[in-house]
């Protein structure tokens, strides 16, 4: 499915899958913070980051599965 994972930052999620911004956006994480990790910011904001990865990989699958 997708080589990122919580050690990826936030940055290269939203670089490698675009279409991920709006879950990031919707749980108020920045896309700019300074190329910490996804589970690093998940942390520091009291978010679950198994939970937000769970979540961008779904928006990920649903895209792919509109564009085939």
């Amino acid at each position: 499915m997708t080589n990122l994972g919580l050690e990826s930052s936030v940055t290269e999620w939203v670089i490698e899958y675009p279409e991920v911004q709006c879950v990031l956006d919707s749980l108020g994480i920045d896309q700019s913070c300074q190329g910490k990790s996804l589970e690093y910011v998940c942390r520091q904001m009291d978010l679950e980051p198994h939970f937000v990865l769970k979540q961008l990989h779904e928006v990920i699958e649903d895209d792919s599965a509109i564009n085939e």
